[in-house]
């Protein structure tokens, strides 16, 4: 099991120090690890943060009587330990409003799993629910705590509450409890999907420990064995972390299963792992292919970071590619295909999902200005 013992190993796992990207070239040579930009991993697409606060917005305006009162009363409800009905719990989870208010929902949650511990809910699932609300309002601990809840178990069986919960700890910097959290999902025998695989590599990689790289490569190879989609971005978390780890050669392996490379992201990694293994000459024709000669400010030309140029520059001194190294880097500075960018930054990006399709605009059968019928679309003004 890639994450048995896992909770011991959470307690002794200690953050990542100091600021900066994912590199920081030492006087050896090597690049030292450092911490970079907490941010999401997971898009709207997942989070769907935007159609539960329109929800919330809905529930607002149709429920009777003012928030506070019904919150109020709820908590009322449950100090009489009166039986706590399906559609109640919904509205009340959709009120919260504060903290204060959360924690009211969570002592209602509780009360109704256990009411309810030995019936199905049916299609309506609480978790994502609850997990959302806590998402909104900041309380990543919160939300911890309930998953990881050995009480709970049960309550949450859905791969969404946990994926919205560790993604919240992700961007808090909580690695060791968004592992926790993992662990508790593994445990719980609630599937992986794509998400979790990228959460949980990206989960390993901020942690960057010999056991976190230890789990990030049995979970990545477990979910080969099983047949799961493992997306490109768990991949270059993975080859990330072991370029940390100074597993260069595993890097290398990683980085051959990735399906398409040619993103931004990928041919940096390329770079980073030809300089490592000192094929200085296979990252030069990485970066001379990407070089492109004068063209349009909108055509987009590929970017390498800065700190992975100047890994090759390290790895070139003295050598017999230093200059043909200088030459390319130059060239890509000049034209603008060097960024400050880090890879860290790179990696801890928030995806943009998919994007919504534009409403089609109703075709006008009518002049603006004169009010008179359109004969074509082509005099529609």
């Amino acid at each position: 099991m890639a994450l048995r013992g896992l909770g011991r190993c959470c307690r002794s796992l200690a953050h990542e120090s100091g600021k900066g990207g994912l590199f920081r070239v030492s006087p050896s040579g090597w690049l030292e690890t450092c911490s970079g930009a907490k941010r999401h991993l997971l898009s709207e697409d997942v989070i769907k943060l935007q159609d539960f606060q329109e929800k919330k917005l809905a529930v607002a305006h149709l429920a009777t009587g003012s928030k506070g009162n019904y919150v109020e009363l709820f908590s009322e409800k449950l100090k009489r330990n009166e039986l706590i009905l399906k559609d109640e719990l919904k509205l009340l989870l959709h009120l919260c409003q504060s903290g204060d208010d959360l924690v009211i929902a969570r002592d209602a949650i509780y009360r109704y799993h256990t009411e309810n511990r030995n019936m199905a809910y049916g299609e309506f699932k609480f978790g994502p629910l609850f997990v959302r609300q806590c998402y909104e309002l900041g309380l990543q601990d919160l939300a911890a705590a309930a998953l990881t809840d050995e009480s709970m178990k049960g309550f949450f069986n859905d791969a969404t509450s946990f994926n919205i919960a560790i993604d919240m700890l992700f961007t808090k910097g909580s690695y060791e409890n968004a592992l926790e959290v993992l662990r508790t999902m593994r445990n719980q025998g609630v599937p992986f999907n794509k998400d979790t695989h990228t959460l949980a590599a990206g989960t390993c990689y901020k942690l960057n420990t010999t056991e976190s790289y230890r789990i990030c490569t049995a979970l990545i190879e477990e979910g080969q064995t099983k047949g799961h989609f493992i997306p490109r971005h768990a991949y270059c978390f993975a080859v990330a972390l072991a370029v940390r780890q100074s597993d260069v050669e595993k890097a290398q392996s990683l980085y051959s299963q990735i399906m398409s490379t040619d993103s931004r992201l990928c041919q940096n990694l390329k770079v980073v792992i030809s300089a490592m293994s000192g094929a200085v000459k296979s990252a030069i024709s990485t970066l001379c292919a990407a070089v492109l000669p004068k063209s349009p400010s909108f055509v987009k030309k590929p970017e390498f970071s800065q700190e992975v140029v100047d890994l090759l520059r390290l790895r070139s001194k003295g050598g017999s590619h230093m200059r043909e190294v200088e030459k390319i880097v130059t060239r890509l500075e000049q034209g603008g295909q060097v960024t400050q960018l880090t890879v860290d930054d790179m990696l801890c990006h928030t995806p943009t999902g998919k994007k919504k399709p534009a409403p089609i605009m109703e075709e006008r059968r009518f002049s603006r200005r004169t009010l008179r019928p359109l004969q074509s679309t082509l005099l529609s003004e």
